[in-house]
């Protein structure tokens, strides 16, 4: 089954990063976010990627053109203009990098890739710059069992601000990142069939907006609920908290 992973955006909001490189190239724990997200659909025995690029989508490309340099050790003999790599280490993973243009908004990239696609297989499709411990195998057979056209991963959004409730000037009661387990949000990791490809209309359509709110209307959207860790990497902020984690140890998305 093929997994597609939209990686094309400006990243505006992680600008101090994103000025010099795509954000998916953004690195927790000096490995690209990207290599993060893969690992977690390979942990699950999904090793077939398409990756859909815009913004410096040149430097993904190089970046998997030369992923083994990037990870082993090498030896550079200058005299013989050879370079050995040593322990070879490098993913079970098949990568099809696809230009889908700088302006193309999320839902315009799905349907540059439609002929990449098995017209006769569900695929998978997530963000460049999300991390969870969801368990896509089950989520997979949860698809297979309802048969609808979609399913959405959805999520218990991290929250940012703690509440309070006061009395005049006094705080009577306060609670530090209250999680509210009945607000649901789209965590992406989606599992779709071929044909919502056709309620896209162009590069301008924006896959959450339109083809999403068509297939919940028609009653073909259905969702999948993930109450474990889950964590987008939006702004600065984000980055640091989910680097904190893997250099901690604890990185719950760290399944492999």
């Amino acid at each position: 089954m093929k997994v597609v992973i939209l990686a094309g955006g400006l990243g505006s909001r992680l600008s101090e990063e994103t000025v010099i490189r795509p954000k998916p190239l953004v690195e927790i724990g000096d490995k690209p976010i990207l290599w993060h997200i893969m690992n977690i659909y390979s942990h699950h025995g999904f090793n077939e990627f398409i990756v859909c690029v815009g913004y410096k989508g040149y430097q993904i490309k190089e970046y998997f053109a030369n992923i083994v340099l990037h990870h082993n050790d090498i030896t550079v003999d200058l005299a013989k203009h050879t370079v050995e790599y040593h322990h070879c280490a490098a993913p079970d993973w098949k990568v099809t990098i696809v230009d889908t243009g700088i302006g193309a908004m999320t839902g315009g990239r799905i349907k540059r890739i439609k002929s990449y696609l098995p017209p006769d297989e569900p695929f998978m499709l997530t963000y460049g710059d999300g991390v969870g411990d969801i368990n896509l195998r089950e989520e997979l057979d949860f698809h297979l069992s309802h048969g609808l056209k979609a399913t959405m991963c959805t999520v218990i959004p991290p929250a940012r601000f703690g509440t309070l409730h006061s009395d005049g000037f006094r705080v009577t009661n306060f609670s530090e990142k209250p999680r509210d387990p009945s607000a649901r949000i789209n965590g992406g990791f989606f599992i779709l069939d071929p044909s919502v490809i056709d309620l896209i209309e162009d590069d301008s359509t924006v896959w959450e907006t339109g083809p999403l709110e068509t297939l919940a209307n028609s009653g073909q959207l259905a969702g999948y609920m993930h109450n474990g860790f889950w964590q987008p990497m939006d702004t600065l902020r984000e980055k640091v908290y989910l680097e904190e984690l893997w250099q901690g140890g604890k990185a719950p998305w760290k399944l492999w």
